[in-house]
Formats: C-alpha cells, sequence, structure tokens
C-alpha cells in the first residue's frame, strides 16, 4: 500500500501540496498508479493518480470511512529532552505503536524550553504513513505541568518516577481501560514536590522495572507495552 495524506470531504479528495511534490519529483509516479490517502482521522481512499502539468489528483475508486483504531487510547505527557534526537526518536516509535496523543510538558527540571512542535507533527504523520496509520496522532504544545494537571482524570493517569521513597505499583497491574495517560519525566525525574502535588490528586505511581531508564525509553516501553495488550 502506498499512503498518502490529504484532505477527504463530501466524496473528494485532496492530496496535500507537500504529498504532490514527493509523487512528482521523488516517486516520479506515473498517471494511472494505484495509491491510497489518508487523512489521518480514520478515512481512507483508494484511487489512481492523474496530472494536470504539476498537480497531482486523484481518480476515486473507494473511501472508507471511520475504520477502527487501538481500542485504548494511550496519552502520553513526557518532558523534552535536552537533545531534541531522542525526542523525536520516541515519537516516531510510539506513533508506531498506535500512541493517541503526545503533551509535552515542562517541569521543574526540564532543561529544553524550546520546540519545533511543527516538525515533530510532520515526524508524526511520517511514522503513521510508514506504519499504515490512518488515525493519526495528536501532539500539543509544550505545556506546564501544573496546567496539564487541571484537564485529566485523574483515575485514569499515572506518573512514572524513580523515587522509591513514594509507592509504586508495577506496571502490569493497571486493567485495560478505554483511556489512559502516563506522565514521564525529564533527566533527572520529577521533583519531589512534584511527585508529592500529583500523589495528592491520587494519581498512581508505576514501576517500570528495576532498571533507570531514559526519558525517551520509559516512553516508548509504556506505548510497547499498550501495544502488546491490543495484540
Amino acid at each position: 500500500m502506498k499512503l498518502f495524506h490529504g484532505n477527504i470531504e463530501n466524496g473528494k479528495v485532496e492530496i496535500h501540496p507537500e504529498e504532490q511534490q514527493h509523487i512528482l519529483k521523488v516517486l516520479r509516479m506515473r498517471d494511472g498508479d494505484e495509491i491510497f490517502v489518508t487523512d489521518g482521522k480514520g478515512n481512507l481512499a483508494k484511487g489512481n493518480l492523474t496530472f494536470e502539468g504539476k498537480k497531482v489528483l486523484l481518480e476515486v475508486a473507494e473511501i472508507q470511512y471511520n475504520l477502527p483504531s487501538f481500542s485504548t487510547r494511550l496519552h502520553i505527557a513526557i518532558a523534552p529532552t535536552k537533545n531534541i534526537d531522542r525526542i523525536e526518536f520516541f515519537i516516531e516509535k510510539a506513533t508506531e505503536m498506535g500512541i493517541s496523543e503526545i503533551t509535552l510538558i515542562q517541569t521543574d527540571k526540564t532543561e529544553r524550553k524550546n520546540l519545533n512542535i511543527e516538525k515533530l507533527r510532520k515526524q508524526s504523520i511520517a511514522a503513521s504513513k510508514q506504519s499504515l496509520r490512518f488515525h493519526f496522532p495528536k501532539i500539543n504544545d509544550l505545556t506546564k505541568l501544573s496546567d496539564f494537571i487541571k484537564s485529566i482524570n485523574t483515575e485514569k493517569t499515572f506518573i512514572a518516577h524513580c523515587d522509591e521513597s513514594f509507592p509504586r505499583i508495577h506496571l502490569n497491574e493497571i486493567q485495560k481501560m478505554d483511556e489512559v495517560s502516563f506522565l514521564i519525566g525529564p533527566e533527572g525525574d520529577f521533583s519531589p514536590k512534584e511527585i508529592h502535588d500529583l500523589s495528592s490528586l491520587n494519581i498512581k505511581a508505576v514501576s517500570l522495572g528495576n532498571q533507570r531508564l531514559r526519558t525517551e525509553t520509559a516512553g516508548i516501553f509504556v506505548a510497547a507495552w499498550n501495544y502488546f495488550l491490543e495484540s
């Protein structure tokens, strides 16, 4: 399946301009070639390419609407790493494993304060197409932890930290839910005050094992755990 990104509305399909350029100049596809187009919202179109000068059009053969996604909506709120390559790696792999939403959070120990969110969103779209996902994850702007916790369901939210002075449950003790959120801290972990404040909201803490994991590894570990539950 050759999958591209575009708009699907009222039976019409429009391939995004960047994708048109990729089809023309990189892939050098030909008139009549079959491709698939998704809008990242669960809709999928199949058809054949037609060209009008530098414009790439789709002669639609079939559109499928509201295709199923993962049964659990996984939302990971994660502190961006100082080395941006590591958080980009997390986004790519978590996308491949079906994450629904990612929020970059600013904590007491977060070192990186600036992010190119649009670049991260494009990377998640690329990873979605590569893994044949028809529901693209939502990538939220950098958000203060204090603001993030105002909008969460505390009964379905967990924090992964390394502070053994606070009680933690094992990841496998969490029952399958329709939606679940995880908080992943920065290099140096969440501060004791942050952990205490989250605990006071009845947000349970989880252990990801005996090894101390890097930020992006912890995020990928949680995404893989959820992916395994889906299989």
